[in-house]
Protein backbone atom coordinates (compact mmCIF):
# COMPACT_ATOMS: atom_id res chain seq x y z
CA UNK A 1 0.00 0.00 0.00
CA UNK A 2 1.54 3.55 -0.59
CA UNK A 3 1.15 5.55 2.14
CA UNK A 4 2.19 9.57 2.57
CA UNK A 5 2.31 11.98 5.30
CA UNK A 6 -1.45 13.42 6.29
CA UNK A 7 -0.75 16.57 5.98
CA UNK A 8 0.65 16.02 2.24
CA UNK A 9 -3.12 16.14 1.38
CA UNK A 10 -5.90 19.15 1.95
CA UNK A 11 -9.10 17.07 1.62
CA UNK A 12 -10.40 13.92 -0.86
CA UNK A 13 -10.43 15.59 -4.12
CA UNK A 14 -6.26 16.41 -3.25
CA UNK A 15 -5.44 12.93 -2.63
CA UNK A 16 -7.74 11.67 -5.98
CA UNK A 17 -5.80 14.54 -7.70
CA UNK A 18 -2.46 13.06 -7.01
CA UNK A 19 -3.42 9.60 -7.46
CA UNK A 20 -4.21 10.88 -11.34
CA UNK A 21 -1.27 12.98 -11.75
CA UNK A 22 1.09 9.95 -10.60
CA UNK A 23 -0.09 7.51 -12.62
CA UNK A 24 -0.58 9.66 -15.22
CA UNK A 25 -4.35 9.14 -15.39
CA UNK A 26 -6.75 11.12 -17.95
CA UNK A 27 -9.13 12.90 -15.69
CA UNK A 28 -11.67 12.45 -18.25
CA UNK A 29 -11.92 8.49 -18.06
CA UNK A 30 -10.51 7.65 -14.87
CA UNK A 31 -10.65 4.11 -13.99
CA UNK A 32 -12.90 4.10 -11.16
CA UNK A 33 -12.06 0.55 -10.00
CA UNK A 34 -8.38 1.44 -9.52
CA UNK A 35 -8.66 4.63 -8.29
CA UNK A 36 -11.16 3.62 -6.04
CA UNK A 37 -8.82 0.46 -4.75
CA UNK A 38 -5.81 2.75 -4.05
CA UNK A 39 -8.69 5.58 -2.71
CA UNK A 40 -10.03 3.30 0.02
CA UNK A 41 -6.62 1.80 1.23
CA UNK A 42 -5.20 5.16 1.84
CA UNK A 43 -8.39 5.56 4.05
CA UNK A 44 -7.64 3.06 5.57
CA UNK A 45 -4.65 4.26 6.84
CA UNK A 46 -6.09 7.74 7.66
CA UNK A 47 -8.25 6.16 10.02
CA UNK A 48 -5.67 4.73 11.95
CA UNK A 49 -4.09 8.08 12.44
CA UNK A 50 -7.70 10.59 13.30
CA UNK A 51 -10.97 8.93 12.35
CA UNK A 52 -12.35 12.95 12.79
CA UNK A 53 -10.13 13.75 9.66
CA UNK A 54 -10.94 10.66 8.18
CA UNK A 55 -14.86 11.86 7.80
CA UNK A 56 -14.84 13.46 4.74
CA UNK A 57 -12.45 10.83 3.13
CA UNK A 58 -15.38 8.34 3.98
CA UNK A 59 -18.09 10.35 2.17
CA UNK A 60 -16.20 10.76 -1.08
CA UNK A 61 -14.73 6.97 -0.59
CA UNK A 62 -19.10 5.84 -0.52
CA UNK A 63 -19.64 8.39 -3.48
CA UNK A 64 -16.36 6.54 -5.34
CA UNK A 65 -18.42 2.97 -4.71
CA UNK A 66 -21.41 4.38 -6.04
CA UNK A 67 -19.65 5.14 -9.34
CA UNK A 68 -17.82 1.79 -9.69
CA UNK A 69 -21.15 0.31 -9.02
CA UNK A 70 -23.25 1.93 -11.28
CA UNK A 71 -20.34 1.76 -14.08
CA UNK A 72 -20.69 -2.03 -13.64
CA UNK A 73 -24.69 -2.24 -14.34
CA UNK A 74 -25.67 -2.83 -17.94
CA UNK A 75 -26.51 -0.16 -19.80
CA UNK A 76 -29.81 -0.08 -21.00
CA UNK A 77 -30.01 0.04 -24.97
CA UNK A 78 -31.60 3.10 -27.04
CA UNK A 79 -30.29 5.53 -24.89
CA UNK A 80 -29.05 7.16 -27.71
CA UNK A 81 -25.49 8.33 -28.27
CA UNK A 82 -24.89 10.67 -25.50
CA UNK A 83 -24.83 8.20 -22.86
CA UNK A 84 -24.69 9.11 -19.15
CA UNK A 85 -21.64 8.79 -17.59
CA UNK A 86 -22.06 8.09 -13.10
CA UNK A 87 -18.02 10.01 -13.31
CA UNK A 88 -19.12 12.87 -14.90
CA UNK A 89 -19.90 14.95 -11.67
CA UNK A 90 -17.00 13.36 -9.77
CA UNK A 91 -14.82 15.20 -13.19
CA UNK A 92 -16.54 18.19 -12.95
CA UNK A 93 -15.82 18.34 -9.03
CA UNK A 94 -12.14 17.44 -9.80
CA UNK A 95 -11.58 19.67 -12.55
CA UNK A 96 -13.20 22.70 -10.70
CA UNK A 97 -10.53 22.00 -7.23
CA UNK A 98 -7.79 21.87 -9.93
CA UNK A 99 -8.47 24.92 -10.92
CA UNK A 100 -8.78 26.63 -7.56
CA UNK A 101 -5.83 24.77 -6.42
CA UNK A 102 -3.55 26.17 -9.34
CA UNK A 103 -5.00 29.88 -8.31
CA UNK A 104 -4.07 29.35 -4.71
CA UNK A 105 -0.57 28.31 -6.06
CA UNK A 106 -0.43 31.50 -8.33
CA UNK A 107 -1.71 33.41 -5.52
CA UNK A 108 0.79 32.42 -2.76
CA UNK A 109 3.62 32.50 -5.36
CA UNK A 110 2.72 36.45 -6.16
CA UNK A 111 2.53 37.20 -2.51
CA UNK A 112 5.81 35.72 -1.52
CA UNK A 113 6.94 37.49 -4.48
CA UNK A 114 5.45 41.15 -3.82
CA UNK A 115 6.03 40.54 0.16
CA UNK A 116 8.60 43.03 0.69
CA UNK A 117 6.34 45.98 -1.45
CA UNK A 118 3.95 48.52 0.30
CA UNK A 119 2.40 51.03 -1.98
CA UNK A 120 1.89 54.67 -1.15
CA UNK A 121 -1.20 56.68 -1.55
CA UNK A 122 0.74 58.62 -4.53
CA UNK A 123 0.49 56.02 -7.76
CA UNK A 124 2.40 58.45 -10.46
CA UNK A 125 5.19 57.44 -8.68
CA UNK A 126 6.96 53.42 -8.47
CA UNK A 127 6.04 51.53 -5.30
CA UNK A 128 8.86 51.94 -2.51
CA UNK A 129 10.44 48.67 -0.93
CA UNK A 130 10.35 48.46 3.15
CA UNK A 131 11.15 46.36 5.95
CA UNK A 132 9.04 43.74 6.24
CA UNK A 133 8.09 44.91 9.75
CA UNK A 134 7.14 48.36 8.24
CA UNK A 135 5.25 46.67 5.59
CA UNK A 136 2.87 44.46 7.96
CA UNK A 137 2.06 47.71 10.09
CA UNK A 138 0.51 48.82 6.79
CA UNK A 139 -0.80 46.00 5.33
CA UNK A 140 -2.35 42.46 6.49
CA UNK A 141 -1.05 39.31 4.46
CA UNK A 142 -4.25 38.29 2.08
CA UNK A 143 -4.71 34.51 1.06
CA UNK A 144 -6.69 33.40 -1.28
CA UNK A 145 -8.62 31.64 1.82
CA UNK A 146 -9.47 35.55 2.60
CA UNK A 147 -10.86 36.16 -1.01
CA UNK A 148 -12.58 33.29 -0.87
CA UNK A 149 -14.22 34.46 2.78
CA UNK A 150 -15.07 37.94 1.03
CA UNK A 151 -16.46 36.46 -1.72
CA UNK A 152 -18.83 33.71 0.02
CA UNK A 153 -20.35 37.01 2.24
CA UNK A 154 -20.83 38.41 -0.91
CA UNK A 155 -23.01 35.68 -2.66
CA UNK A 156 -24.35 35.21 0.72
CA UNK A 157 -25.73 38.83 0.86
CA UNK A 158 -27.54 38.69 -2.22
CA UNK A 159 -31.60 38.30 -2.58
CA UNK A 160 -32.76 35.31 -2.65
CA UNK A 161 -35.14 34.30 -5.18
CA UNK A 162 -37.89 31.74 -5.10
CA UNK A 163 -38.68 31.09 -8.98
CA UNK A 164 -35.76 29.55 -10.65
CA UNK A 165 -35.52 31.52 -13.81
CA UNK A 166 -33.00 30.66 -16.45
CA UNK A 167 -31.32 33.93 -18.38
CA UNK A 168 -27.97 34.11 -20.66
CA UNK A 169 -26.09 36.10 -19.39
CA UNK A 170 -22.75 37.17 -21.70
CA UNK A 171 -20.33 38.29 -19.57
CA UNK A 172 -16.83 37.44 -20.42
CA UNK A 173 -13.64 37.88 -18.38
CA UNK A 174 -11.82 40.09 -20.21
CA UNK A 175 -14.89 42.33 -20.26
CA UNK A 176 -15.26 42.20 -16.65
CA UNK A 177 -11.52 43.15 -15.86
CA UNK A 178 -12.44 46.45 -18.24
CA UNK A 179 -15.17 47.04 -15.87
CA UNK A 180 -13.24 46.75 -12.61
CA UNK A 181 -10.54 48.78 -14.43
CA UNK A 182 -13.61 51.41 -15.32
CA UNK A 183 -14.52 51.84 -11.23
CA UNK A 184 -11.20 53.35 -10.40
CA UNK A 185 -12.30 56.39 -12.13
CA UNK A 186 -9.26 58.24 -10.92
CA UNK A 187 -9.65 56.61 -7.60
CA UNK A 188 -6.02 54.77 -6.12
CA UNK A 189 -8.54 51.93 -4.44
CA UNK A 190 -11.78 49.98 -4.30
CA UNK A 191 -13.36 48.05 -2.61
CA UNK A 192 -14.37 44.08 -3.44
CA UNK A 193 -17.84 44.85 -1.11
CA UNK A 194 -18.53 47.88 -3.21
CA UNK A 195 -18.47 45.96 -6.25
CA UNK A 196 -20.01 42.34 -5.32
CA UNK A 197 -23.20 43.84 -3.23
CA UNK A 198 -23.85 45.84 -6.47
CA UNK A 199 -24.56 42.61 -8.48
CA UNK A 200 -27.38 40.47 -9.11
CA UNK A 201 -26.29 37.62 -10.43
CA UNK A 202 -24.08 35.08 -8.57
CA UNK A 203 -22.05 33.96 -12.19
CA UNK A 204 -21.24 37.50 -12.27
CA UNK A 205 -19.62 37.38 -8.80
CA UNK A 206 -17.95 34.51 -9.94
CA UNK A 207 -16.22 36.10 -13.28
CA UNK A 208 -15.27 39.71 -10.49
CA UNK A 209 -13.30 36.92 -8.15
CA UNK A 210 -11.73 35.44 -11.34
CA UNK A 211 -11.00 38.55 -12.99
CA UNK A 212 -9.40 40.35 -10.09
CA UNK A 213 -6.64 36.67 -9.58
CA UNK A 214 -6.18 37.61 -13.40
CA UNK A 215 -5.30 41.00 -12.52
CA UNK A 216 -3.16 40.32 -9.56
CA UNK A 217 -1.62 37.84 -12.05
CA UNK A 218 -1.03 40.67 -14.15
CA UNK A 219 0.20 43.18 -12.12
CA UNK A 220 -2.83 45.38 -12.81
CA UNK A 221 -3.90 45.32 -9.06
CA UNK A 222 -2.59 44.62 -5.73
CA UNK A 223 -5.18 43.37 -2.76
CA UNK A 224 -5.08 44.37 1.10
CA UNK A 225 -6.98 43.61 3.91
CA UNK A 226 -7.11 45.78 6.80
CA UNK A 227 -8.79 42.86 9.33
CA UNK A 228 -9.26 39.63 9.33
CA UNK A 229 -12.87 38.57 7.82
CA UNK A 230 -13.08 42.11 6.56
CA UNK A 231 -13.25 43.90 3.32
CA UNK A 232 -10.74 43.18 0.48
CA UNK A 233 -9.07 46.83 -0.78
CA UNK A 234 -7.99 46.45 -4.35
CA UNK A 235 -5.53 48.89 -4.94
CA UNK A 236 -4.55 49.74 -8.68
CA UNK A 237 -0.55 49.44 -9.58
CA UNK A 238 1.32 51.87 -11.83
CA UNK A 239 1.81 51.09 -15.24
CA UNK A 240 5.08 50.27 -14.46
CA UNK A 241 4.50 47.54 -12.18
CA UNK A 242 2.04 45.72 -15.31
CA UNK A 243 5.17 46.34 -17.54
Amino acid sequence: MYRVKLTDFEGPLDLLLFFIKRDELDIYDIPIARITKEFLEYLQYLQELDLDIAGEFIVTAAELMQIKAQMLLPRPEGEGEEEFDPRAELVRRLLEYKRWKEMAEELERMQLQHRRVAYRGNFEHDPKVVEQEDADDLIRDVTLFDLIAAFQYAVNKMPRKHVHEINKLNVTLEEQIDHILRLFDGKDQISFYDIALAMTEKIRIVVTFLALLEMMKSKLIAISQFEPYGDITIVKLPVEAAA
